[in-house]
């Protein structure tokens, strides 16, 4: 799809559209399973609790025998014994009689409440309860928390740490997931140098590489980087090596169409099917993305605000699509703007780096003075965009940033 007639919606819905389809699924231990994505609906094997449980210290009742009792009028009970947590003995309750209950102890056979203790005198062989306690009283029931057999987690939801705890209640050790993809990241350019070696004028360190490996490793992904020339043979040779190792590919730099920008070209020479290169985005017009043996590759120009932009749009969705997420991309919050933006043109989207801070109602973002900086990038939390077929957003606007933090 050539030229750049492509909005950044309709690049979206081509790039997560079909091409992508999420990795196959495998086994993790639960405690290594924290924001991954499910690969299966999830089932409850076990009740939690797995029996009616105590949710205070105090006594068990038969709720009907302590219906009248005040502190004027106690009701007097046989005590006899006391049940823990995690205790297996049963102690039958019958009329005129009570069990002390600890915290998360089960409820004893016959017992329909629970007195909490701050309403009841305890004597050598006997309580007097000064309170009623309605069936159910300080009771969980079984299979409150987790119902066996019941649906806990769909497939394609995260597991947060929270999750996490409610599968182990329910029993689980192991859960399938979607697994992450290790991503082959191509800095290429005669002027960039692997960070900690000799820097000679002229030349500068791969820092996007570095950022872009970062965005990586944050959303748990494994990289494989490495650095080439603006050669043919060069770039050829370092994609071929990189797809076979990986499951995505990204290239950084040579996006463009000048004498050496030769991505594309390379590309098109190990045959990939190319979805489209470059689209009205700001910066990051000359993103591509296209299919290699079945694997995305995502094109990155070189400029660090259109190599970082273009990810963050493009290809990160994409990548989190791998991943089997189903709504993939970074999250977003309404903000206010603390002053206006101005766009480049009416069809085009064009995005802001900025930093959000907490405030009466709304946060509110402070768009970053210099957009292609390192040192804007560096210091951004929040990214703002004036959306196709607006070219202003006026000072004290809300709008929807997407959150970097």
């Amino acid at each position: 799809m050539k030229g750049m007639s492509l909005g950044l919606k309709e690049a979206l819905r081509l790039t997560l559209g079909g091409s992508i389809k999420p990795l196959p699924p495998e086994n993790v231990a639960l405690v290594d399973s924290i924001d991954r994505v499910a690969a299966s609906d999830l089932y409850a094997l076990v009740d939690s609790p797995s029996m009616d449980a105590s949710l205070k210290e105090g006594y068990a009742v038969l709720s009907h025998e302590v219906a009248h009792a005040t502190a004027e009028n106690p009701v007097r009970l046989r005590l006899l014994g006391a049940m823990a947590a995690g205790g297996e003995k049963d102690i039958q309750i019958g009329p005129g009689t009570t069990v002390r209950v600890l915290t998360g102890a089960r409820i004893p056979t016959g017992a329909d409440a629970v007195v909490a203790e701050e309403f009841v005198k305890q004597g050598a062989n006997h309580v007097l309860v000064e309170t009623f306690a309605e069936p159910g009283r300080n009771i969980l029931p079984r299979g409150s928390d987790v119902a066996c057999r019941k649906c806990i987690l769909p497939s394609g939801r995260q597991i947060s740490p929270g999750m996490a705890g409610l599968l182990a209640a329910a029993g689980h050790t192991t859960v399938p997931v979607f697994r992450n993809p290790v991503v082959g990241i191509i800095g290429t350019g005669d002027e960039i140098v692997e960070p900690g070696k000799p820097l000679a004028e002229g030349k500068l360190y791969a820092s996007n590489i570095m950022t872009l490996a970062g965005w990586c490793n944050k959303y748990h992904m494994k990289t494989r980087m490495t650095i080439v020339k603006d050669d043919h043979d060069a770039i050829f040779s370092a994609l071929k090596m990189l797809s076979g190792e990986t499951d995505a590919l990204i290239t950084s730099g040579g996006a463009w169409t000048g004498d050496r920008d030769m991505v594309a070209h390379v590309l098109e020479a190990l045959g990939w099917k190319e979805v489209f290169h470059r689209i009205r985005i700001g910066p990051g017009k000359a993103v591509g993305f296209g299919m290699l043996d079945k694997k995305p590759v995502f094109m990155l120009p070189g400029g660090p605000s259109s190599n970082v932009m273009g990810f963050l749009q493009i290809a990160l969705p994409g990548l989190l699509a791998l991943s089997g997420h189903a709504n993939p991309g970074l999250p977003g919050i309404n903000a206010r703007l603390a002053s206006e933006l101005k766009g480049r043109e009416p069809d085009w989207t064009d995005f802001f780096f900025g930093t959000l801070e907490p405030d009466e109602g709304l946060p509110t973002f402070y768009p970053l003075k210099e957009r292609s900086r390192l040192s804007s990038i560096a210091k951004a939390t929040a990214v703002a965009s004036i959306p196709e077929g607006q070219e202003y957003l006026s000072e004290g606007s809300v709008v929807y940033v997407q959150v970097l933090g």
